[in-house]
């Protein structure tokens, strides 16, 4: 059955053309980069921190390096080589951030996949996969998704809208997969922070109450809508260079 995921979603958001020329007509976009090799080592760590599983000292260093090696063109060696380092400087802080944090818990799930029916587009479903999912003493449960990042994030980036969808649909589908009560979840970004002086593990809660909820179900019907009926309107705010858009004045995009 065909399916749209948050990141789906956010491509759209950013530009129904770019939507079509990657996910429609297949032309890649963008394929990962050091950052993204980074990301997935750490997550990674991160995945076997959280339950409690025994790791090699050297398990974060091959696991950056095998994803360096799969990117494709020219690779900035210094700055692998600076990640190593900052790597190894998050890695220390990950036990203590969950514990000051969640206090007590009992880890759920991680990477739960998701796979739920949208109300209302019967013919497709919501894919997603959860980071991480715990509860606490009180009866929560806290669903959060691994962020890595610089320094951190601004108080802009923290209250972006389509930042935060992510874990408000996570919820959302969360709480329809498992028959849970919306209330008795909350939802967190846990942001890695490469180049911070210190604490570089930082969680922090996001609000995913009914409002925000429908307002992102909205967006995701009107997505829906569009791409069912292939309407691909350039959005011309997100023509630019650099870190706008890869098809930016190419022959794909004029």
């Amino acid at each position: 059955m065909p399916h749209i995921s948050y990141s789906e979603l956010k491509d759209w958001k950013f530009c129904a053309h770019y939507h079509k020329l990657t996910r429609v007509d297949k032309i890649d976009g963008f394929t990962g980069n050091e950052y993204t090799a980074f990301g997935s080592a750490i997550h990674s760590v991160c995945e076997k921190k959280l339950l409690q599983e025994e790791i090699e000292e050297d398990f974060f260093v091959e696991e950056l390096k095998k994803n360096i090696s799969e990117l494709d063109g020219e690779v900035n060696n210094k700055l692998v080589s600076d990640m190593e380092t900052q790597g190894k400087n998050i890695i220390p802080e990950i036990d203590d951030a969950l514990s000051d944090y969640f206090d007590d818990y009992e880890v759920l799930a991680v990477e739960m996949p998701l796979m739920e029916p949208i109300d209302g587009h019967p013919d497709y479903n919501f894919k997603g996969y959860i980071d991480a999912i715990v509860a606490t003493p009180d009866g929560k449960v806290h669903i959060f998704d691994w962020k890595t990042c610089s320094w951190g994030w601004d108080a802009k980036k923290r209250s972006d809208k389509m930042i935060t969808y992510q874990l408000t649909l996570y919820k959302k589908y969360f709480c329809q997969k498992m028959n849970v009560n919306p209330k008795d979840v909350e939802t967190h970004f846990a942001l890695l922070k490469r180049t911070a002086k210190k604490n570089h593990v930082e969680f922090f809660r996001v609000t995913s109450g009914p409002r925000k909820t429908e307002n992102a179900l909205k967006l995701l019907n009107t997505a829906l809508y569009n791409i069912k009926n292939e309407r691909y309107i350039k959005n011309r705010l997100s023509c630019t260079s650099g870190y706008g858009c890869k098809f930016y004045n190419t022959e794909h995009c004029q």
